[in-house]
């Protein structure tokens, strides 16, 4: 009697499971959220369906883990001195608000937010969540320099900032310009 060892399904990691993903962008920005679907994504990575599914059960799961790459900005901001500097540190680099692509696959996610609650609560809890905190941090020390008002909301200021620029580039179809205009 032979013992079989079971077969193991191998794990989509490291360069393969960003290949994964970088495809899934390209998909995102041609197609939109409504439309991706994990063949399309396969097709695109060159990969089979299930190679996607033993690393990521759904659509949403996906997309999701591939907007959390492409999110910008540092985890803890950078402290330049001034509220501008630090906003613009974080939020007027290439990889920041004023990136073409990563608005454009933005989005393509923003209906289904409203739609998909599997997308929904991890979009607001891994995408969202820490961006809050880095800006909840660059207000929390402009407050302490004297450059904002000791009793402004933070709730209500830490996503004016990614909300005007996103209202202007999709509602207005005025893209953000670089920091070289802001300075």
């Amino acid at each position: 009697m032979s013992l079989r060892r079971p077969t193991c399904r191998p794990r989509v990691e490291g360069d393969r499971e960003q290949e994964i993903r970088d495809a899934t962008a390209e998909v995102l920005a041609e197609v939109g959220y409504d439309r991706l679907t994990m063949d399309a994504v396969a097709k695109a990575a060159q990969a089979s369906k299930a190679t996607l599914y033993r690393r990521w059960e759904t659509k949403a799961s996906l997309v999701l883990d591939t907007l959390c790459t492409l999110k910008a900005g540092p985890e803890t901001p950078i402290d330049t001195g001034s509220l501008r500097g630090d906003l613009i540190a974080v939020f007027g680099t290439p990889t920041g608000f004023v990136n073409d692509r990563a608005l454009t696959i933005f989005s393509s996610v923003l209906t289904a937010i409203a739609t998909d609650e599997e997308l929904a609560a991890g979009f607001r809890e891994r995408f969202l969540g820490p961006k809050l905190a880095v800006s909840r941090e660059i207000y929390t020390r402009a407050k302490e320099r004297g450059e904002i008002r000791a009793d402004l909301d933070l709730d209500l200021l830490e996503p004016a900032l990614p909300g005007i620029v996103l209202h202007r580039a999709i509602v207005l179809g005025e893209p953000p310009r670089g920091t070289s205009s802001c300075a």
